[in-house]
């Protein structure tokens, strides 16, 4: 994990804890993503994993668009600067209201059950949709780190005989996939795109796949997502669809997590240390609701973390360590199975990968205000 040489001083200026961003890594993500060959290709940043209007300037900056899922995200959006025309919103059981302000709004938009279907033909008779699929008929599913996304286990997007039911209707004119959260196996994105691909003929006013996000973070030891072969992998799946469709279809991309989360730290204060046995317990000057990733995700929020001394000090010692939040509650703690050097009160934790699904799941069940996030 790399951490900035001034993080010290930053932190004697700042109270409390803190998010800190690092923008020139969060732009080449972006243009990572900008640069895969295949035009027109329009990407989406999925707002669920940072709505701070200072992360969205940066992602409209690059020339990126925004998927969104909530009435709330949708107008933050617009406040950003965003035009409707770059604004993807999908969501599950939409009542008529929400459907009737994304009509108004004129953002494109995915429906995700045949219900909404009906509602959405009544409310906007003669306004064009996407549809959300669940191809888990024909691809074996994979239970990813947030739960399943394809197959009858999901409770998202229409299966195959809904699908089928809407065949040759002129109002479809995009095909919604998601296929999971954290995914680096690109064998099996390739086989859930090929799975919505197939959908292609049956809809003859066709426009856009959409391809959504679940685009792996990766782990330590593990290798970081794979631009280039999933680049090849794009490529190569739209050509066969463009193909089925006799013409060229636009693609859409709706990265979430991988885009801010490496370009983000978390980092607060050691306030009291407990030894029990071999064992270090480090409180902080922070909460779990305020880092709520490893609260709501458990040991599947592995975020890489790190000491540093507060009065530069030299470090000794790897100890096994708990990092334990500034309240009572039984769960309060921001890190469970890590090593670090013997602490001291004074010293900084930080934790790594904290840009996406971290400050924008803070909660006020336990009082604490949101941490201050610094853009730089």
């Amino acid at each position: 994990m790399d951490l900035p040489d001034d993080l010290l001083a930053l932190a004697r200026r700042h109270a409390g804890p803190f998010y800190l961003y690092d923008t020139a890594r969060l732009r080449r993500t972006c243009r990572a993503f900008r640069a895969l060959p295949w035009t027109p290709l329009q990407v989406c940043f999925a707002t669920m994993a940072n709505a701070h209007p200072a992360f969205l300037a940066v992602i409209r900056e690059e020339g990126l668009g925004v998927f969104v899922n909530t009435i709330g995200h949708l107008e933050r959006a617009l406040a950003a600067g965003f035009d409707p025309a770059q604004v993807v919103f999908t969501a599950s059981a939409m009542d008529e209201a929400t459907m009737a302000r994304v009509g108004e709004l004129g953002v494109q938009v995915n429906l995700d059950s045949p219900g909404q279907v009906a509602a959405w033909r009544t409310l906007r008779p003669r306004t064009p949709f996407g549809l959300r699929c669940n191809v888990g008929e024909h691809v074996e599913g994979q239970r990813t780190r947030a739960g399943w996304f394809v197959g009858p286990e999901s409770r998202l997007g229409l299966m195959d005989a809904e699908i089928e039911a809407l065949a040759g209707s002129r109002d479809v004119v995009t095909l919604h996939l998601y296929a999971g959260t954290d995914i680096l196996d690109l064998d099996y994105l390739r086989g859930c795109y090929r799975a919505l691909v197939r959908l292609v003929p049956r809809f003859p006013a066709l426009t856009t796949l959409d391809f959504g996000g679940g685009f792996g973070v990766p782990r330590a030891g593990q290798a970081g997502f794979d631009f280039a072969a999933y680049g090849a992998l794009l490529a190569e799946v739209a050509a066969e669809a463009d193909a089925l469709a006799g013409r060229r279809l636009r693609l859409v991309l709706e990265p979430g997590r991988i885009v801010g989360a490496e370009a983000g730290l978390f980092v607060c204060r050691v306030t009291d240390v407990k030894i029990r046995g071999e064992r270090q317990l480090v409180g902080v000057d922070a909460s779990s609701a305020q880092f709520p990733r490893p609260l709501l995700y458990g040991e599947d929020a592995a975020h890489p973390v790190a000491l540093v001394a507060g009065n530069g000090r030299p470090l000794e010692g790897v100890l096994p360590t708990r990092v334990f939040g500034c309240s009572t509650y039984s769960r309060d703690f921001l890190s469970h199975g890590t090593a670090l050097p013997a602490a001291r009160p004074g010293d900084l934790v930080v934790f790594g990968q904290a840009g996406a699904y971290c400050a924008s799941l803070h909660t006020s069940f336990l009082g604490f205000p949101p941490a201050a996030e610094i853009y730089r």
